[in-house]
């Protein structure tokens, strides 16, 4: 059977981007069992309570939801069990410097296949206050407009 290229998105978290603001982005390798990789390939998984903490110099990812697989025995996996996450430990220590700053947190932004193994991309991020979020969505709006105008005086001088 060949090898598997290129990357297969499992699951993304849409609304961490609007819930914080990205500081920085890891790639993080998962620890995971076969019935959690074959529900994976299936494309079953979310990333909406997720989170990953440090813990005594190693890095967790807890309440992801991977559902049981379905085609599994009795010796299938806990749904919203803690996953070790596989990074270097520069990495690590960075990370835990800048979460024990205060006001910072790991968010999981999306699952996926990268030349068959299963990554997970983890970003540094800030809560955004309510306001921020409406300036975002106002900016946003904003940008989308100008492209219309931009693109209707485009088409007229055609």
């Amino acid at each position: 059977m060949p090898r598997e290229r290129g990357e297969k998105v499992v699951a993304t978290n849409r609304k961490a981007r609007h819930d914080y603001a990205i500081e920085d982005t890891y790639e993080a390798g998962l620890v995971l069992t076969g019935s959690e990789v074959k529900s994976l390939r299936e494309g079953r998984a979310s990333l909406v309570d997720g989170y990953a903490f440090i813990d005594r110099g190693e890095a967790w990812l807890d309440a992801v939801h991977i559902p049981e697989y379905v085609g599994g025995t009795w010796n299938n996996h806990a749904p919203r069990r803690k996953r070790k996450l596989l990074l270097h430990k520069a990495q690590i220590l960075k990370i835990h410097n800048k979460v024990k700053e205060g006001g910072y947190t790991l968010v999981p932004l999306r699952l996926y296949f990268s030349d068959g193994r299963a990554k997970v991309e983890l970003a540094v991020a800030k809560g955004k206050r309510e306001y921020d979020k409406r300036q975002t969505l106002r900016e946003r709006q904003d940008n989308r407009e100008a492209q219309r105008a931009m693109s209707s005086r485009k088409n007229l001088g055609d």
